[in-house]
């Protein structure tokens, strides 16, 4: 992919949360964005991989056993591999992810949110 993307235009072209879209691939990295409203995200954990929240707009907390992190517009934390976690945003909130190839959404728990397959955005 050698185009320059725009952040924006690419959170206009859907409307739906918790459904991560990817908008590239950085050496067996997804890049994706995801809307997120509501408290939906169960405790999870992903055993082989770390997750990279990056807040566009809003404030998110992440919950992990042994602390909660907030982070605001244009901040970012890293969730370490094997640390059991949930996100949960205040209000409406746009996220870029960064995450291998072939993640499970919410690790080994299934829920109304967890994807199979991840859609990407036609740019």
């Amino acid at each position: 992919m050698k185009k320059v993307v725009n952040i924006e235009k690419c959170f206009e072209k859907f409307n739906d949360t918790y459904s991560p879209k990817i908008v590239g691939d950085l050496n067996g990295q997804y890049v994706m964005v995801v809307r997120l409203e509501g408290d939906k995200v169960p405790w999870h954990t992903h055993e082989k991989e770390d997750e990279m929240f990056f807040v566009v707009d809003g404030i998110l907390d992440i919950h992990e056993k042994d602390k909660n992190i907030t982070l605001q517009t244009g901040e970012f934390y890293i969730v370490e591999r094997g640390v059991e976690h949930r996100v949960v945003p205040r209000g409406h909130v746009k996220l870029i992810l960064f995450e291998p190839e072939g993640i499970s959404h919410t690790g080994k728990v299934k829920a109304e949110i967890t994807k199979k397959k991840f859609d990407r955005l036609d740019l």
